[in-house]
């Protein structure tokens, strides 16, 4: 047998080992559709990656994890989330995922805490490690030098795995509630609403969780056009480590409406934006939706006091869109602000003030008239006086077929689900509480252009924090937001982030052995 045939043998054994027990068909010549053959199964394997939270020495994060339940999804598993420095290399496998669920582990931020790997290895302990898929696990740190921190989840838990990371700081620049879901790492972001300017300190943070070090780019753009930046290229982030950038060293220039472009040369990052304000409190900016030509943003609150929306076209092209509020009532155009006008490659900004006026509101953008790609994300403004909070809200994807999104507190949690283009129906589900508590599920319609605020069924007998599950039921796309009120009465603040679509499954062909393809 010669040494191509052996090739030949081993790249099929290999590809039949990947799909588990997912096999090749040789392809069907009789002209039929093959794609009704694919199966939508589980993922397998998700990595996350959560910023560090906070330099305040009286900074307290949560940390929350949750999988829905998935049909199909392996019998056993693990999750956990160590955190991002070289010893957290030596931590991979050390957890079970037979961890109690309960885990409240307080560490002092400076390494994550360790634990002894075998072989007698300093491994980072897990801040949390779930107990199983359907419940909430929790875990929290203190003060401020808390690292970033690396998730994997495989088997049983990676279908669905989100993370997120809630910091109330009681004082200073940037007080309020923080709150980011962690993210995948990927090799570009776009970050529509960050800033330069004097009472704004917002730091981009990029986090590698892998073991070879990542090469990264980072371009600002103000109202006209490219920001002159220093030392914003070939940016090294080395393995299993986090950088954060703060934006004003990048550029001498003072912009209020900036939009940072993350373009990774070689290697993944996660990237997010913390964005922190003298007067106005602070939170995450996480990355916007991918370029295009129509965009929603789920979710403003009936309460805002401001709105200001941030675009950017990245091409050379320029963009005009209509801006229509979906309220509850149905679409309807802002006063004075029909359209915008976005030049290709500059950001365009807007105060819109309080546009949802008491009611529940999502921006729908859509092209006045051909389609050219944008981002576009909004600063949110509650409050007043000293006690002024602010949040954003990224342009993002509907639910599609599911989405969650985990730490909700008792009282504290509103969920925003918009229809901007027909009338559709959601099946929300709350989970078990992290310390017990039973599910509770409720159907809703949401009719065709408009924004519906339900308060999540609350979970039965709930302890502790839960998750939010929401599942596309029938009808038209969906996109989603959650608020989540602070519960601290000292520290007044609020935080928002969407729901996108979870890519919990992928589709895999049907397959079959077929070695004939050796003899050809």
């Amino acid at each position: 047998m010669n040494r191509t045939t052996l090739s030949l043998i081993a790249g099929v054994a290999a590809l039949a080992a990947v799909t588990g027990f997912a096999t090749l068909d040789a392809p069907d010549t009789s002209g039929a559709d093959t794609a009704r053959a694919a199966a939508q199964l589980p993922v397998e394997r998700t990595g996350l990656v959560c910023p560090a939270p906070s330099t305040s020495d009286l900074a307290e994060t949560a940390y929350t994890s949750f999988t829905p339940v998935t049909k199909g999804a392996a019998a056993k598993g693990s999750a956990q989330l160590t955190a991002a420095t070289e010893e957290s290399a030596d931590a991979a496998g050390t957890t079970d995922g037979k961890a109690d669920g309960k885990t409240d582990s307080k560490t002092d931020g400076k390494s994550g805490g360790k634990s002894k790997a075998k072989g007698g290895k300093s491994a980072a302990k897990p801040v949390l490690a779930p107990k199983a898929p359907g419940t909430p696990a929790t875990g929290s740190t203190s003060g401020g030098t808390t690292p970033a921190y690396l998730g994997t989840a495989e088997g049983s838990y990676a279908s669905g795995w989100t993370v997120q990371e809630t910091t109330e700081v009681a004082a200073g620049t940037g007080r309020g509630l923080l709150g980011v879901n962690c993210t995948a790492p990927d090799t570009e972001f776009w970050f529509p609403g960050a800033s330069t300017a004097a009472d704004r300190t917002d730091y981009v943070h990029l986090t590698n969780p892998d073991d070879s070090a990542a090469v990264v780019d980072i371009e600002l753009y103000g109202p006209d056009g490219s920001l002159q930046t220093t030392v914003g290229e070939g940016i090294t982030v080395p393995p299993h480590a986090s950088d954060p950038i703060l934006l004003s060293t990048l550029t001498a220039e003072k912009q209020d409406a900036v939009t940072v472009h993350v373009n990774v040369r070689s290697g993944r990052v996660g990237a997010a934006v913390q964005a922190l304000d003298d007067k106005l409190g602070g939170d995450w900016l996480a990355p916007a939706g991918d370029p295009a030509g129509t965009l929603v943003i789920p979710g403003i609150p009936k309460d805002a006091a401001s709105v200001r929306l941030v675009a950017f076209a990245p091409g050379d092209a320029d963009a005009d869109l209509k801006v229509r509020l979906a309220a509850s009532s149905g679409l309807i155009t802002p006063a004075g602000h029909e359209t915008l006008h976005v030049k290709g490659g500059m950001s365009a900004s807007v105060d819109l003030g309080d546009v949802t006026r008491g009611e529940a509101g999502s921006l729908v953008l859509t092209p006045t008239d051909g389609a050219v790609p944008v981002v576009a994300a909004v600063r949110v403004v509650r409050g007043k006086g000293e006690d002024q909070e602010s949040a954003f809200i990224p342009a993002t994807a509907a639910v599609g077929t599911r989405a969650s999104v985990a730490d909700n507190r008792a009282k504290a949690a509103t969920l925003s689900l918009t229809a901007p283009t027909g009338t559709a129906q959601v099946k929300v589900t709350s989970s078990a509480g992290s310390e017990g508590g039973a599910t509770a599920s409720q159907t809703y319609t949401v009719k065709a252009g408009t924004t519906q605020d339900v308060v999540p069924p609350a979970p039965q007998g709930l302890k502790g924090t839960y998750a939010i599950t929401v599942e596309h039921v029938s009808g038209a796309p969906v996109y989603a937001a959650r608020t989540l009120l602070s519960t601290d009465k000292d520290t007044p603040g609020f935080t928002i982030q969407t729901l996108p679509y979870d890519r919990g499954t992928v589709s895999v062909p049907k397959a079959d052995e077929n070695l004939d393809v050796l003899q050809r």
